[in-house]
């Protein structure tokens, strides 16, 4: 497989997964972005929390979620905790939204 052939299949998973995300947002009421994923989710808990040595984390779970994520075959999750020392953005969607985030 060639470089050419490699960025051209990426490029179309990327297209039919933004595709996936427009038929599913107006599903969700929350859009969550860490420093390594993107999730749609109905429910969103955000406890800060911090290690024995002072350092802040933010634990975060999340509950029906849709996660872009090219690599995953499965995008729908019944929850998924988070473990993060980066910031959490978290904005509301409007219902019915589907608007790209």
């Amino acid at each position: 497989m060639s470089v050419e052939d490699l960025q051209r299949y990426e490029s179309e998973v990327e297209l039919d997964l933004y595709r996936q995300y427009r038929e599913v947002v107006g599903m969700f009421r929350h859009v969550v972005e860490t420093e390594r994923r993107f999730y749609l989710a109905n429910d969103v808990d955000i406890q800060v929390r911090s290690t024995d040595g002072g350092e802040v984390f933010f634990e975060v779970l999340l509950r029906d979620v849709w996660v872009w994520d090219m690599y995953r075959q499965g995008r729908f999750a019944r929850s998924v905790r988070i473990l993060t020392f980066k910031d959490v953005n978290v904005e509301d969607l409007p219902p019915g939204d589907n608007a790209p985030a």
